[in-house]
């Protein structure tokens, strides 16, 4: 479990409402349990969206618990996942695939900086387990709307705030690439930030740099 200030945090294998584990919050005078999360049912395959069978515990940063689940998934064979104190914002980071990311997480995990570390029991380049990390980067993503392109990215993903980035631009790759920051400025759009920039005959190359 997890501790902070009044209020434990922790994980259950099994129950729920599919019987899949739950995430859980309960005062340290042994009031106000809340069941946070509930995992989705797992299949016969054990595929869903969120994972389940929690093994480990929970790590926190700020107002989110990060965690990671040792079934489910898109392979049926875990994830790592961020939810909110409150229950809210839940989100799967990573979902293993059982390739050189490995399978089967069943410890917890640590938190430096931008980047999560854990280990997998399963899998990898030898088959017997991986130590991974998973940066938490912007996805930047861009679109054609008429005469202009959009371009777009999160102001935060899984608690991660992406304050800090900036959308740069060059007319070429090369050696000799010049990168500016990008002009208009982005404004934000229910939780996106948001450029618009009107399609010229030269061409653009995009990057958000921190």
């Amino acid at each position: 479990m997890v501790l902070s200030g009044n209020t434990l945090y922790g994980t259950c294998y099994r129950g729920g409402t599919s019987d899949a584990g739950t995430v859980f919050a309960l005062n340290t005078d042994g009031t106000g349990f809340a069941v946070l999360h509930s995992f989705p049912a797992l299949p016969p395959y054990y595929t869903n969206s969120d994972g389940g069978g929690l093994f480990s515990g929970l790590i926190l940063s700020g107002n989110t618990l990060y965690g990671a689940a040792y079934s489910g998934g898109s392979s049926g064979i875990g994830t790592v996942f961020a939810l909110n104190t409150n229950g809210s914002g839940f989100t799967t980071v990573h979902s293993f695939t059982g390739g050189s990311d490995g399978s089967r997480p069943s410890a917890g995990l640590l938190l430096s900086g931008n980047t999560l570390y854990g280990t997998a029991y399963w899998d990898g380049a030898y088959g017997h387990g991986t130590v991974f990390s998973i940066f938490i980067q912007p996805q930047l993503t861009m679109t054609s709307s008429g005469a202009n392109v959009v371009l777009m990215w999160p102001t935060n993903y899984a608690g991660f705030s992406y304050a800090g980035y900036t959308l740069q631009s060059t007319t070429n790759l090369g050696s000799s690439a010049v990168w500016s920051t990008n002009s208009p400025a982005p404004v934000v759009v229910n939780g996106q930030n948001v450029a618009t920039n009107s399609i010229t005959g030269s061409q653009q190359f995009f990057r958000l740099s921190q």
